[in-house]
């Protein structure tokens, strides 16, 4: 068929093809991302489990640990049996990927409880410490990265670049040591550790705020320094809007998400991972009950905090993307 109104000849096909509908997920981007990296995030943890399974058989023997060297081969045999450890590694796999899919973790060689059991006894006291130090540094970071943004170049930009490269270059365990030495011993302050009052908590938190803060500043600079020099924000001065609104209103709005997605992910770093400064602390959370664990070759427990640690961290990066795709219409 041809069309000439106009004097142009346009082509026309007796059968119009219209666009196939829309799928589900292609009609709703949101869902479509959340399931993609959903099945991404569980192949990693599945990675992850096999990994925490294979380094637990190749730690060393849990039964010469337990008996000890005087055992008869008669007592050795009788506790392998009773542990499965008699069994091929792969039952054995099976059997422990089956215990994570019902909720059944084994039971601690060490403390004859269940390892669920025992990591939710410790994990109020981890989940305190690291609130506190990730309050702290979201509460210095977030102001600092700001500030060194907003007067780049400047002595305060070198002095908040300075304290971020100290922070991540300074081990954690030391600077525990300093801070008892100083505030604990020298001028008694502080206590110098184990849980308590509001007074104990102080510097551990202090301790394990210092890398994330440092990283909260830098990468708040690095977003703002992007934001700072966008189009809306030369259009906001124009309109005579204050500085302190456009920095903290529209600028640290756009740079908001990078800073959010540090703090999720470095808050399950600091929640499956506290085992320095719980130890040099004497604080009574997971990180000593790994060390604890690992001390005494107990691999189901530490097969256990290395699953809680594990699904921790793949479920605060899938809560991540999530709130990603809602907040930033980039995303979707």
């Amino acid at each position: 068929m041809t069309d000439r109104t106009r004097g142009v000849s346009v082509q026309t096909s007796p059968h119009p093809t219209s666009a196939k509908p829309a799928s589900g997920a292609r009609k709703n981007p949101t869902l479509r991302r959340v399931v993609t990296r959903g099945a991404t995030l569980l192949i990693t943890l599945l990675v992850a489990l096999t990994m925490a399974f294979l380094l637990g058989r190749l730690s060393g023997d849990p039964v010469a640990t337990i008996l000890g060297p005087m055992a008869s081969p008669e007592q050795r045999e009788a506790l392998r049996v009773e542990l499965g450890l008699d069994q091929p590694l792969i039952v054995q796999y099976l059997q422990y990927m089956g215990g994570i899919l019902t909720g059944d973790l084994g039971q601690s060689l060490q403390f004859y409880q269940s390892n669920v059991s025992l990591i939710l006894e410790r994990l109020p006291f981890t989940i305190q410490l690291v609130g506190a130090a990730m309050l702290l540094a979201i509460a210095i970071g977030v102001p600092l990265g700001v500030l060194a943004a907003t007067r780049e170049g400047s002595v305060w930009d070198r002095i908040a670049s300075t304290f971020a490269l100290i922070g991540q270059s300074v081990p954690v365990f030391w600077m525990g040591m300093m801070l008892i030495i100083l505030f604990a011993v020298q001028l008694a302050w502080l206590p110098a550790g184990q849980a308590g009052d509001f007074r104990n908590l102080i510097l551990p938190a202090c301790t394990m705020a210092l890398y994330p803060m440092a990283q909260i500043a830098r990468l708040t600079r690095a977003a703002m320094s992007e934001a700072l020099v966008e189009p809306f924000v030369d259009s906001a001065r124009a309109r005579g809007i204050r500085s302190s609104s456009i920095v903290w209103r529209h600028a640290f709005k756009n740079a908001m998400m990078p800073v959010l997605t540090i703090v999720v992910l470095q808050a399950g770093i600091l929640l499956s991972g506290a085992v320095a400064v719980e130890y040099v602390y004497s604080w009574p959370g997971i990180g000593q009950l790994a060390l604890q664990a690992v001390q005494f070759r107990d691999f189901p427990l530490v097969q256990a905090i290395v699953v809680f640690g594990a699904v921790t961290f793949v479920v605060l990066n899938l809560l991540v993307d999530i709130v990603h795709t809602i907040v930033d219409p980039r995303v979707r």
